[in-house]
């Protein structure tokens, strides 16, 4: 992604974590790290406190490595998230919002088959433009969605409806100490996003 999609990106994270930070449920559920990958993956925010989470900016070069990416994910997953034991509460399961606007450029199948073996809320996939590689993204996860038009407004509106799913499971946790399993759970979607499970 280059140019006005990925600041569109850049602003919906940022749009994102403003609209969050107004939900009592979300600031009191909510934790956040943000991994990029190009030619390789990396953890720009570790996993921080919805309130504590500061924006770093990065930029899109190179090629995709998606598979490293699900492998970093996975091995985070592994080691930030607290299981809940007979001596203490753990995390809730972690939902996992993947975005892309191509393919793979390194191996991924090993990795996104590890990565679903783990308690998961929910992994779920956006494919963004006409490149996007729809068939690698409904392999990796239950629920795809594709933006088909790479443009400022309809990345926007998707990170609006990433705000409400988040909205939601806080919500649920709060009220009711149970998580999101089910993407029928979650806000309809807005008209620029089509679902393709």
């Amino acid at each position: 992604m280059r140019g006005e999609p990925l600041e569109a990106v850049k602003n919906g994270i940022q749009s994102l974590l403003t609209t969050l930070r107004r939900d009592p449920y979300a600031l009191e559920t909510v934790f956040i790290s943000l991994i990029t990958f190009n030619s390789e993956a990396t953890q720009i925010v570790p996993l921080t406190e919805l309130y504590l989470f500061q924006f770093v900016d990065f930029e899109a070069k190179g090629r995709s490595a998606l598979g490293a990416a699900l492998k970093l994910v996975k091995s985070k997953i592994e080691n930030d998230f607290v299981k809940t034991t007979s001596e203490q509460k753990g995390d809730w399961k972690p939902l996992i919002f993947l975005m892309t606007d191509g393919g793979s450029t390194d191996a991924w199948k090993t990795a996104a088959k590890e990565l679903r073996s783990l308690s998961l809320g929910m992994l779920l996939a956006c494919g963004v433009g006409q490149k996007a590689n729809i068939p690698v993204l409904k392999r990796i996860s239950d629920y795809v969605v594709q933006i088909d038009s790479i443009d400022s407004h309809s990345i926007n509106e998707f990170f609006k409806w990433v705000s409400s799913s988040i909205a939601t499971n806080s919500k649920k946790i709060e009220s009711f100490s149970k998580e999101l399993s089910d993407y029928k759970e979650l806000p309809p979607l807005p008209d620029e996003i089509k679902l393709l499970i």
